[in-house]
């Protein structure tokens, strides 16, 4: 009934400010994915910056006005192939690991009468507010002496060991916005403290494991620092293996490859909201909400 109320102006202008906010926001993926179908002297030109929409040079080297040659240099040449298998092997075993041990603390945490489980989540939130290359360093004499470092499964450790706090932290939130008569119901018509766990509990709050593993998805896809410093150029995931596109200043890189990975890594993850954004955003709210 408000919003019929309002103003027309006032309509168009609220209407205005949302798109004119959508084009900011979607502008440097929409620049960069048009981009990465040129050549660089086109989408990087200190001449003249139009030569990146109608692709000058990119006709006269091609012959066409778009070229894929940034994908195949990125993805056949250089096997950036790898680097993505890379990243979902790393992002699985996170997610999976960080949601099972989040999922099992956070309900005991918030059924526990004991004093000790605040101290745990206060301790669990010191951790995470700790800078990730403490935790780096820290693991880097043990992977060495154990002769693991370079491996997928370091950066596994590395990454579960940092984002477990906000898992555990966040999902014991949403348990608490779980009556406890739910449990103790289901413990009466016979099912054990585990089972009510199952049948009961984890389909009542299974927007709030959604939105959790997505955010540990993020983090373990997201990652440059602990992955760039834990694994060998072998192993590479996807980000560190788009700066390496880019060269050093003693090894020339090929700029127009990491532009096409930026593009290849960055859609996967509109895909991924758009398809769960209904669970996530349940989720966010679910846990705001007590019972």
């Amino acid at each position: 009934m408000a919003a019929n109320r309002m103003p027309p102006f006032l309509k168009t202008a609220a209407m205005g400010f949302v798109v004119l906010w959508l084009l900011v926001a979607a502008f440097p993926f929409l620049w960069t994915m048009w981009g990465s179908f040129k050549v660089q002297g086109d989408f990087f030109s200190r001449e003249n910056w139009t030569y990146a929409l109608w692709g000058v040079r990119t006709t006269v080297e091609t012959g066409g006005a778009f070229t894929g040659a940034g994908y195949h240099g990125a993805w056949v040449t250089n096997e950036f192939w790898r680097a993505a298998l890379n990243t979902g092997i790393v992002v699985v075993f996170v997610v999976a690991i960080s949601l099972t041990l989040g999922t099992l603390g956070g309900y005991a945490l918030s059924r526990s009468n004991f004093r000790y489980a605040w101290w745990i989540l206060i301790a669990a939130l010191i951790f995470r507010a700790m800078p990730h290359i403490t935790l780096v360093s820290g693991y880097l004499l043990p992977f060495f002496q154990l002769n693991i470092w370079g491996y997928l499964a370091t950066s596994v450790i590395v990454l579960v060991a940092i984002n477990q706090p906000f898992t555990l932290w966040m999902l014991h939130s949403f348990f608490q916005s779980i009556p406890k008569d739910l449990d103790e119901s289901a413990m009466v018509d016979g099912c054990s403290r585990f089972g009510a766990f199952r049948r009961v509990i984890i389909p009542v709050m299974w927007p709030g494991v959604i939105t959790t593993g997505l955010f540990s998805f993020l983090l373990a896809y997201n990652d440059f620092a602990v992955t760039a410093m834990l694994l060998s150029q072998e192993n590479q995931t996807m980000v560190p293996r788009i700066a390496g596109f880019l060269g050093t200043t003693q090894v020339q890189g090929n700029v127009m490859y990491a532009v096409a990975a930026v593009v290849s890594a960055t859609a996967p993850l509109f895909v991924l909201v758009l398809f769960f954004q209904r669970q996530i955003v349940s989720g966010l709210t679910a846990g705001a909400v007590k019972g």
